[in-house]
């Protein structure tokens, strides 16, 4: 059984197809949408020891030609100097126009994928074969695409949607816990910036969906892909609505600037920490009650993911903002925050005083 999302975006629609086994059709249901296409896929050490083979049976299975490309595995792949390296080892295959590139991993392996299809032959195709959660609900679905520089995250991309999404949820049963509470967190932003009553599921169906019971857990993904799907299909390029998909990006991408991008610091984790946050400064400006800034820090809390940055060392709450002030979403010098007027209404500000934003960081461990 499988679920299907439409990403409508006029002649670049797409869908998003989620369900267990989909890397094991994933040949033949490449081949009846797009036929005989040569295919090159791109992925991460990690991933490939636990399901490039069966990606590659399948291709097989269905007569595609296609060549591999493997990456170290971790944030620090998604770097600006190395972005060169892959697109070269992707230009040894001697690729045409025609080619697809298939992205099989996480948010790193999505991100780098979708940018050299956008950068390689001025432009080709790509498919998102997203093995965690976090990249199943969130990256994979959209058109982001980027890598970092010493100066921050993502700084560097383009806007290049997918042909398809295949969400493979039985994927999720070899990601080490860590990974698939950071992903978890992702989830609780949609309830967060949206969606009370998703909000108020997810305290009730937690457990389970990070027992990766099949029920709850594909109801989830569905759910966080449909929301994304109308708000992409809204505003693509973040002119407007999609803008509150970054809560609690401003301050996660800091954190991991600060933290250099390590495996310390997992992206979901800071996203976890940067909700915290952002529930906190929306608490302090009088935009929520407390009781509901302590509710959403107990619903990350209560997945395991971290709320304060003080386990992260001594970090400074001025390089922290200052790290948020080189955020791509800055704008005539002032930093795009996303804060909450209730659980499930997000809303965009530029115009929040040093001295409390400063404050937030310091109450939860900046120093």
């Amino acid at each position: 059984m499988t679920t299907n999302v439409a990403v409508s975006l006029a002649n670049r629609s797409y869908e998003i197809v989620i369900g267990p086994g989909l890397i094991a059709t994933a040949g033949a249901d490449i081949r009846s949408r797009f036929g005989t296409r040569k295919l090159i896929v791109i992925t991460d050490e990690t991933v490939a020891r636990f399901h490039l083979s069966g990606l590659e049976t399948s291709l097989r299975t269905a007569g595609l030609e296609f060549g591999v490309v493997t990456v170290p595995a971790g944030e620090q792949s998604k770097d600006l100097h190395r972005f060169p390296e892959l697109c070269e080892r992707v230009l040894d295959f001697s690729p045409e126009r025609g080619v697809m590139l298939v992205a099989l991993g996480g948010g790193v392996v999505g991100d780098l994928t979708g940018f050299a299809a956008a950068s390689l032959l001025r432009g080709v195709d790509f498919i998102q074969i997203p093995t965690t959660l976090l990249a199943q609900i969130d990256s994979s679905v959209g058109g982001k695409t980027g890598v970092n520089t010493r100066q921050g995250k993502n700084l560097i991309g383009a806007f290049h949607q997918p042909r398809l999404v295949l969400a493979d949820l039985a994927a999720l049963a070899t990601l080490p816990a860590r990974e698939l509470r950071a992903g978890y967190a992702e989830m609780i932003k949609y309830g967060v910036l949206g969606d009370a009553d998703f909000f108020a599921w997810l305290e009730a169906h937690g457990p389970a969906v990070l027992g990766l019971d099949p029920v709850d857990l594909e109801t989830a993904v569905a759910h966080c892909c449909r929301m994304k799907a109308e708000i992409v299909g809204e505003d693509e390029r973040e002119a407007g609505r999609r803008a509150l998909l970054n809560l609690g990006h401003t301050f996660g991408h800091a954190l991991e600037a600060e933290t250099g991008f390590g495996d310390n610091l997992l992206h979901g984790e800071s996203v976890a920490i940067g909700i915290a946050l952002a529930a906190d400064l929306s608490a302090r400006l009088g935009r929520i009650a407390p009781a509901d800034a302590t509710r959403i820090a107990a619903l990350i809390a209560a997945s395991g993911c971290p709320t304060d940055i003080a386990p992260l060392g001594a970090l400074p709450a001025d390089r922290l903002i200052a790290h948020m002030g080189h955020d791509k979403k800055v704008e005539g010098g002032r930093i795009t925050f996303i804060l909450i007027d209730a659980i499930g209404h997000a809303i965009t500000t530029r115009d929040i005083p040093v001295e409390d934003l400063r404050a937030v960081l310091k109450a939860r461990g900046a120093c």
